[in-house]
């Protein structure tokens, strides 16, 4: 009861907003970029059985299933309580389940049932393997949902591009099955160099990408905001990335036991066309698309678009300006330069978190609070206030196409 009470209070308090607590993931793969704006001292926090810290998680309410040496609620989000005592804190996720559709909206609350999605900061100085993310229907036959996700670069984040800054994304149009499955079949017996039948392009600060599943893609070296649905299930195609060995395991982690030998199975979690699609530039990338509400005061650009699960934008405030700011959805968002007011809370970009410390640069705001619009206020003389934002599938302002 004293939770449930803790969670409308705060709620109130906030006028729909509430402030959350930032949620560090560690992963044992790759190397770690070191842009997170967390201390040099703490990447290892969790100690080095763990891995080093690479990802910030945005608006969780599901977890990171990291294995048995995690915590049970590692990647959930927390609201911070307007008391700052992290003891008082409650998750995301019970204030959802408690609040329901006065925070998520009616139409989220009926289709899904929850909050749908989540964004992450993933910040590794080497690039990842090349792999997949199941769809829906071949996520169902091991318990789970599909994954698609979407991409965008902030230069405030990217100080410098890592060692590899160019993403891979399905293959050659000329690629043959059977010349991928040969590659899939080298997989225990040396570097099977799956890349060589892919493309790649070179990253551009400013943009993004739409990765839908059943894409295999191997993200390069830039720190990334990605938005996503609330799963991780993936097919790791390559098995030697940046001198790292993957073993047969991470190919077939979600295959069910019978199939995890059946190299035609593990080939029929990609979607072929959208692999070999010579356009694929052309119906992916996704460069910026300024919105019609911005005026000198403030712009406001789309940056995840195009697509039924996910939509994301930047927001940036002009130096000494106060705005009132509407959306149709409700959001998760983080301040990622500048300092001001956001709604009744103040708030800042974090230059520097210990692993364990609040922040005042993490929101999610409610249906109703995004309608009625949010107060945002840049005190600043000289730096603007920058804001990414990360919506579910039911912002009806999101654009159906590249053209907007």
């Amino acid at each position: 009861m004293a939770i449930r009470q803790s969670i409308h209070d705060e709620f109130d308090q906030g006028q729909g907003i509430l402030r959350l607590i930032p949620v560090f993931v560690p992963r044992r793969f790759g190397q770690p970029g070191r842009r997170l704006r967390l201390h040099p001292d703490d990447y290892f926090a969790l100690g080095t059985a763990r891995g080093a810290i690479k990802e910030r998680w945005f608006s969780s309410v599901i977890t990171a299933m990291n294995g048995p040496l995690a915590a049970p609620d590692e990647g959930l989000s927390y609201v911070l309580p307007t008391s700052r005592k992290q003891e008082e804190k409650f998750s995301l996720r019970d204030a959802i389940d408690e609040l329901g559709a006065a925070i998520i909206g009616d139409e989220l609350k009926q289709k899904y049932g929850t909050w749908p999605m989540y964004s992450k900061f993933f910040d590794y100085a080497t690039p990842l393997f090349h792999h997949l993310h199941l769809d829906d229907a071949s996520a169902a036959i091991v318990g789970r949902i599909g994954k698609p996700e979407a991409y965008f670069f902030p230069a405030q984040l990217n100080n410098y591009a890592g060692e590899f800054p160019v993403t891979y994304f399905g293959f050659d149009p000329d690629v043959t099955k059977d010349e991928v499955r040969a590659r899939l079949a080298q997989y225990e017996e040396g570097d099977n160099r799956v890349t060589e039948l892919s493309r790649a392009y070179r990253i551009e600060l400013g943009t993004g990408w739409y990765t839908p599943p059943g894409v295999v893609h191997a993200p390069g070296s830039y720190l990334t905001y990605e938005p996503q649905w609330n799963s991780d299930v993936n097919s790791v195609y390559e098995n030697i990335t940046a001198g790292e060995v993957y073993g047969y395991d991470f190919l077939v982690e979600n295959c069910p036991e019978p199939k995890k030998r059946d190299l035609d199975y593990v080939m029929s979690l990609m979607d072929w066309d959208k692999n070999i699609d010579p356009h694929y530039r052309k119906h992916y990338f996704r460069p910026p698309i300024t919105t019609a509400a911005s005026d000198e005061r403030f712009t406001e650009k789309w940056i995840s678009y195009a697509n039924p699960y996910i939509g994301a934008k930047e927001l940036t405030i002009n130096p000494g300006q106060e705005v009132v700011v509407k959306d149709e959805a409700a959001y998760g968002c983080v301040v990622i330069q500048g300092h001001g007011t956001f709604g009744v809370h103040d708030t800042e970009a974090a230059c520097m978190l210990r692993y364990g410390q609040v922040s005042a640069d993490e929101f999610f705001v409610s249906e109703q609070a995004a309608r009625n619009g949010v107060k945002i206020g840049n005190p600043s003389f000289s730096e603007p206030l920058v804001i990414l934002k990360h919506f579910g599938p039911n912002h009806p302002g999101m654009p159906t196409s590249v053209e907007g």
